[in-house]
């Protein structure tokens, strides 16, 4: 049962994705979707509550095959927070890459930027999990109270570099997207110098770096 459900969703989210890469607009409801595609309503809503949260679960999906492959490298576990985030932002944009034509419809089609980062909201959760994890690794090492990072205030600072990062490879129009691994390299190496230097460092200061960052590169 749990696999004929599993195969359902994967069936669901296929149909969502080919629907939009096909005629380059999303379904206009979820009765017409489905009807599209020999699905039931009944077995639509047991596994999604809309055709925003496939929008949604399609991000997740490309973290989740991100952080699969990480974390199965043999020395993973003795990795370094910042070892891991490189490893994890080199592998998240292969994924992407794999996935790239509906990316930048469902992240460029639209201007509205509430509504993109709306699709964005389940990544995000998952992303900042992830980096509160490598936040904490970070402070298990720090001796003061007073040098050790908070987990929320960080955590948004990692998912605004991601944010940071997502923009620019959308734009990169380098050969093999070289800009982007250049712009990844360097914003996490300047991050992790001002978390390991600069004890309770602002995230206005990291916003700002961000902003410079994206000018440098481009």
């Amino acid at each position: 049962m749990a696999k004929k459900n599993l195969e359902l969703k994967n069936k669901i989210v296929e149909a969502y994705s080919d629907h939009v890469l096909e005629h380059e607009k999303e379904p206009k409801s979820v009765f017409n979707f489905c009807k599209n595609n020999g699905i039931e309503e009944s077995d639509f809503y047991k596994h999604f509550s809309s055709l925003e949260h496939i929008k949604e679960s399609i991000f997740v999906q490309f973290f989740d095959n991100a952080f699969s492959l990480i974390s199965k490298e043999k020395d993973f576990e003795t990795q370094s927070p910042k070892e891991k985030l490189l490893s994890f932002y080199y592998t998240f944009f292969e994924v992407l890459l794999l996935n790239r034509s509906y990316v930048l419809f469902v992240l460029s089609s639209s201007k509205n930027k509430m509504q993109q980062l709306m699709s964005l909201k389940s990544l995000r959760s998952s992303f900042k999990q992830f980096a509160s994890t490598l936040i904490e690794q970070g402070n298990m090492h720090k001796q003061s109270r007073f040098t050790k990072h908070p987990e929320a205030l960080f955590s948004e600072g990692a998912w605004v570099q991601l944010l940071f990062l997502l923009k620019f490879w959308l734009e990169d129009k380098s050969a093999g997207f070289e800009k982007t691994d250049m712009a990844i390299e360097k914003s996490v190496q300047t991050v992790f110098e001002l978390f390991d230097n600069t004890p309770l460092d602002s995230i206005i200061d990291f916003g700002k770096f961000l902003w410079k960052e994206n000018f440098k590169m481009t």
